[in-house]
């Protein structure tokens, strides 16, 4: 079994505790106005790799991931769910920590056979939520938030542990209303254990240039820091405490 795999982080520090080793998997159906990874989107493009060749180029260094693990992102790495499956297999046959980070777009409560094997095998899973409301989902991702508000409730049920990733973007997420309403559904989340408030960056811009891409966020300015930190305290306040 082979799988599309964009790029690879040996170090990385901010998907998942500790250092991690990232592979960025290609492929998204998202289409999020402010994504910054736009080279992903596309499923055919990418490297081949194998689940054991992954996890080969991991162990030599197995000791530097002590404190972290694996953690698949992308893309949308539930795309390739068969290959997610067997290199997540292959990393908790080596006591390997294992992180999902996920837009649950994909999801469907009605056949859950496949996400029931991959969450057996996730340490910890990372839900993008990007926007509470259906409506205004719509309108940032061209998709709607169903499946994905879904995917959590579900994951709680399964006793997975969650996090939630929230996008603070002035004018469309920052908003009392939504951030009540997101702070509402989060409270419902039994094994939600933080939720990371990232502020709109345009890192990306470059990017949907070179590719040929209008960039849709020029006009979006980037949250100050008290922004960000007011806004994680408000929904981190929503938690279920023991």
């Amino acid at each position: 079994m082979t799988g599309k795999i964009h790029s690879i982080e040996t170090f990385g520090t901010v998907d998942g505790p500790g250092v991690r080793f990232v592979v960025f998997f290609q492929g998204c159906t998202m289409g999020c106005k402010y994504c910054h990874n736009p080279d992903t989107w596309d499923i055919s493009s990418g490297q081949e790799y194998t689940p054991q060749s992954l996890i080969d180029k991991m162990t030599r260094n197995l000791p530097f991931y002590k404190t972290g693990g694996i953690t698949a992102t992308g893309g949308e790495p539930l795309l390739q769910i068969d290959f997610l499956i067997e290199l997540f297999s292959l990393a908790k046959g080596k006591g390997i920590h294992t992180c999902l980070d996920t837009s649950g777009l994909t999801f469907n409560k009605d056949n859950t056979e496949k996400i029931d094997i991959l969450l057996s095998l996730c340490d910890l899973v990372m839900l993008d939520i990007k926007h509470i409301d259906d409506n205004e989902h719509r309108c940032l991702t061209k998709k709607g938030n169903k499946n994905i508000l879904d995917f959590a409730r579900y994951v709680s049920e399964k006793g997975v542990l969650l996090r939630i990733r929230h996008v603070l973007i002035p004018e469309i997420t920052d908003k009392t209303e939504y951030l009540s309403r997101l702070g509402e559904f989060i409270s419902t989340l039994d094994t939600l254990e933080k939720i990371e408030v990232l502020p709109l960056h345009h890192l990306g811009k470059t990017k949907y240039e070179k590719l040929g891409i209008p960039y849709p966020m020029k006009d979006y300015p980037t949250p100050s820091p008290d922004q960000v930190s007011n806004t994680s305290k408000i929904l981190n306040s929503y938690i279920k405490k023991e």
